[in-house]
């Protein structure tokens, strides 16, 4: 069979539509289909296409739904198609209406959508490959040994709220070793430059832009905590991979979190607090009690990233629509 994915992220770019993309195409191919990666759809005759951003994907699905209206379309909806697009945006709404399955990627966002297309939505959370931690000298780091390192993966971009834990780590105890490495590009000048400002009056702070993703893992793995402060996530490919690593984690309390994290993690704060943040890093640091416990509920979870779960559950959702 062949696919056709359509994201609006270019090639190149090291966006999480763009990376959404790229691992669907070899868990399709791996399941013995021909896939293609555009960012637009350019006539091409598909047996099936996948579309993701159901706003901004709306002139592929409608033009592949006009041309082949007896092939299916997949509808992936992204954080700002259910949280912001989807209440306003006539164009989701109507990718809604063309999809033959929607996929969301993870199940607080079924509670988003409209009643009438919720039969057709499916949960298909983002696998990550196993990698397991380093060792992190976490004990060492709660008596007062090394630094506690904190890390943040996004790209600096306002939904993001990506310097929130820097913010909240200048307002530590003198004596606090929590030392914040950011990862991730910056989507503007403006934001280089904020972020730059940070590290010049933050000691605590560093930003190291965008790193090739091994690095990025590598530094993942060694950290002693993962911090994810977005203001929406439709279900952040960062977060699965911290879980899955077995770093544990602080996160804001926004539906996209808690639909992974479960409404009972203890790890949570409201969106933008910075004051809640920085309680939440003072107790990781310094209370291995709650450091472990936040770490246990992780395991929990982490079984829902095993890259076999969502290759089985793309099999399932294709047997679905094509005979």
């Amino acid at each position: 069979m062949r696919i056709g994915i359509i994201t609006p992220a270019p090639p190149g770019s090291r966006h999480g539509n763009r990376i959404t993309a790229l691992r669907w195409q070899r868990i399709l191919r791996g399941l013995g289909h021909r896939v293609t990666v555009a960012e637009q759809y350019e006539d091409d005759s598909y047996d099936v296409m996948i579309a993701l951003h159901a706003r901004r994907s709306y002139p592929a699905i409608r033009r592949f739904h006009l041309k082949h209206p007896e092939a299916p379309v997949i509808v992936a909806l992204t954080g700002t198609d259910l949280y912001q697009n989807l209440s306003r945006s006539r164009k989701a709404q109507q990718s809604l209406t063309l999809g033959a399955r929607l996929i969301v990627l993870q199940p607080k966002a079924l509670e988003e959508l409209p009643p009438e297309v919720r039969k057709k939505a499916r949960v298909i959370f983002q696998s990550v490959a196993a990698r397991r931690k380093v060792a992190s000298g976490r004990s060492n780091a709660v008596t007062g040994g090394r630094a506690f390192e904190v890390c943040v993966i996004a790209h600096l971009r306002s939904v993001k709220d990506p310097l929130r834990a820097a913010e909240a780590a200048q307002l530590l105890p003198h004596d606090s070793r929590v030392r914040v490495i950011h990862l991730g590009r910056a989507m503007s000048a403006k934001w280089a430059l904020q972020a730059q400002a940070e590290m010049k009056i933050n000691a605590r702070y560093q930003w190291l832009s965008e790193q090739p993703r091994a690095d990025v893992f590598r530094r993942l793995r060694r950290s002693q905590l993962f911090v994810i402060s977005s203001r929406l996530e439709g279900g952040a490919n960062a977060l699965g991979e911290a879980i899955a690593a077995g770093v544990p984690v602080l996160a804001s309390r926004i539906p996209g979190n808690v639909g992974i994290l479960g409404k009972n993690y203890p790890g949570y704060f409201p969106a933008r607090d910075t004051k809640a943040l920085a309680s939440l890093l003072a107790r990781a640091e310094t209370d291995s009690r709650f450091l472990t416990a936040l770490e246990n509920h992780c395991k929990k979870v982490a079984p829902l990233f095993d890259p076999r779960r969502e290759r089985e559950a793309w099999a399932k959702l294709l047997g679905e629509i094509v005979s």
